[in-house]
């Protein structure tokens, strides 16, 4: 049931890319609660995560790493899975997906963390009280995003 082809590889690699910049975006979606009380007692500054994360000093390297394990994952499965029957191969992918979103997980963990202190520090720095996603504002907001970029480089 499960014989991966090279085209399949491919499709099932841009699939995990998938998921790992969805996950980003997840994180930056639930950051950002309690917005509204917030909103009403002071400034509000805005950010576009995306934009940040990717522009992290070490968004490349965490990408090779990704990528270094989803090929060490494919490798691994295409050796373990010749003997086995069809059933014996979903679960064993299943189990390679896992480890591969733990691993995914384990490597974007760092790089949320100095992207929230960053951004708390200009922040302050600026007097905001809250600080919300870019995509979520239709009006208004200081747009802190080249800040945090800027103080993530200092580092």
């Amino acid at each position: 049931m499960i014989k991966l082809e090279k085209k399949q590889v491919k499709i099932i690699s841009i699939a995990i890319a998938l998921v790992f910049i969805g996950s980003v975006v997840a994180l930056a979606l639930t950051q950002t609660g309690g917005i509204a009380s917030a909103a009403s007692s002071g400034s509000v500054g805005v950010i576009d995560r995306d934009q940040v994360m990717s522009q992290h000093p070490d968004a490349q390297n965490v990408q090779n790493q990704f990528m270094a394990a989803v090929d060490e994952v494919q490798k691994d499965f295409e050796a373990k899975s010749a003997g086995m029957n069809d059933q014996e191969k979903a679960d064993y992918y299943a189990q390679c997906q896992q480890r591969l979103q733990q691993k995914q997980q384990e490597l974007i963990d760092p790089l949320v963390k100095s992207v929230d202190e960053a951004v708390k520090k200009v922040a302050d720095a600026k007097g905001l009280s809250v600080v919300i996603e870019k995509a979520a504002v239709v009006y208004g907001g200081q747009d802190i995003t080249q800040d945090v970029i800027s103080r993530l480089g200092k580092k």
